[in-house]
């Protein structure tokens, strides 16, 4: 979608709101409705009382980017065209534009949450960099929806088993890994995954389990392995203009507010992907999302060590080559900041 329509898009969602210049009232591009309970429960609440829970006089005008028309792969460049004032910039999805943003999630990387949060908390300086110097972005808080795992509507027993299956992904990296397993990586977009698994499209597919369950993906398929590929990163971001022009009292007020929130959904994302978990394959308890009955697949050894070998033998090569080509500084950048994490030189 072309800048120009966003901004119609834009100017149509907020009642012209796009058109005025007052620093008290931002505008805000968030998570898809579609992602279910995270973005209902916690982000939307959060911008809506944003001046309260800020402690500054600054209102935001919230929209989901599903609502407003606005892919989210087009993040980066509506952050950087000042269309909204913050955006949610959804790791894998903005990947596209830029490779660097998917370091802290490559395949195998970010498989549970510790690992998650070191990752992120030695990848966010180094983020923050990148999205001032090349997007005119300043880094606000970043949290994961949590461990992407399959989804099939065909009987699997393991990751041996996507052989020949058509397996719906979502960027480069696992599109690479899904190849290596003799699958067929296909890329949908979350919103239109359903409805690609019910007309076959796709054979399984990968996501958050209280996300695929909100969106309805245990309709229509059978089986359910909870074995986390990634963490399916997301971030938040202020244009760089807009974060210039606030007092330097209201900059460190909204620093901290982002720094509390981010701690929340972290909590709220580890228990929301327990309790998915279990509603999925009908256990309890099962208290956020709907019950359903999926085949449990047990995760093996061999199938986790498949995983964990993708990140050296699959999914850094790749990326790195990759990100490389945009940024001569990506890999070199990922194994000074990341590799001491995960004991990788």
């Amino acid at each position: 979608m072309k800048l120009v329509n966003l901004a119609l898009a834009a100017a149509l969602a907020f009642g012209g709101a796009a058109a005025q210049a007052d620093n008290l009232k931002l505008r805000a591009a968030g998570n898809l409705v579609a992602t279910g309970l995270i973005q209902q429960t916690k982000e939307q609440p959060f911008f809506e009382n944003f001046a309260k829970n800020t402690g500054t006089p600054i209102d935001v005008d919230y929209k989901p980017m599903d609502v407003l028309g606005v892919k989210d792969a087009d993040g980066l460049r509506v952050l950087k065209s000042g269309l909204f004032d913050i955006v949610t910039l959804r790791l894998a999805q903005v990947s596209r534009d830029e490779p660097f943003f998917l370091g802290p999630d490559i395949v195998g990387l970010s498989t549970d949450y510790d690992t998650a949060r070191k990752v992120v908390d030695a990848y966010r300086d180094v983020f923050d960099k990148r999205l001032q110097e090349r997007y005119n972005g300043k880094l606000l808080g970043i949290y994961p929806f949590g461990p992407q795992v399959l989804f099939c509507k065909t009987a699997i027993g393991g990751l041996a088993d996507l052989k020949g299956k058509k397996v719906r992904v979502y960027d480069a990296s696992l599109a690479k890994f899904i190849e290596k397993m003799g699958g067929i990586p296909v890329t949908i977009s979350f919103g239109e995954t359903q409805q690609a698994l019910e007309r076959g499209v796709t054979d399984c597919a990968i996501t958050g389990p209280s996300s695929a369950n909100s969106a309805g993906w245990p309709e229509v398929t059978t089986h359910f392995m909870p074995i986390g590929f990634q963490s399916a990163l997301n971030a938040y971001a202020i244009n760089l203009d807009k974060w210039n022009k606030l007092p330097a009292d209201q900059k460190a007020k909204i620093t901290e507010a982002f720094k509390k929130y981010e701690a929340e959904v972290w909590a709220y994302s580890k228990d929301l992907f327990d309790d998915a978990v279990r509603c999925n394959v009908g256990k309890d308890p099962c208290k956020t999302v709907k019950k359903f009955a999926m085949k449990d697949v047990a995760v093996k050894p061999g199938d986790t060590k498949l995983i964990q070998d993708a990140l050296v033998n699959v999914s850094l090569p790749t990326w790195s080559e990759q990100c490389d080509k945009s940024y001569d500084k990506c890999s070199a950048t990922w194994k000074a900041v990341v590799g001491p994490v995960i004991g990788l030189k």
